[in-house]
């Protein structure tokens, strides 16, 4: 199981606002998240993905293509992956152990 940190970047639009991209995005990565491929979560800067590596990279491929489609000229995608091998982890594990700590 892997989570992916990713923020996808519309470039060159009219105006500062980016939420419909962003909206657009959810809808995308809902979709996803009911064929059963991926959890997903939106924060306030980004959104964090998990599922296996594979299925992660299909999903941003299609994120990334999602402002294309809307006429924006150029999109820049920043994604970070976390990767455990010796044990099973996910976005609740690793919240869950930092909260024991607390």
């Amino acid at each position: 199981m892997a989570i992916a940190d990713v923020t996808v970047i519309p470039v060159g639009m009219e105006g500062p606002s980016v939420s419909q991209y962003v909206a657009d995005i959810q809808r995308i990565l809902k979709r996803h998240e009911e064929e059963g491929t991926i959890h997903f979560q939106l924060t306030p800067m980004n959104t964090i993905i998990e599922g296996n590596l594979s299925d992660i990279f299909t999903v941003i491929q299609e994120i990334h293509e999602s402002p294309f489609s809307k006429g924006v000229p150029r999109v820049a995608t920043s994604i970070r992956i976390d990767e455990r091998r010796d044990k099973p982890s996910n976005m609740e594990s690793k919240m869950k152990s930092v909260k024991e700590k607390l």
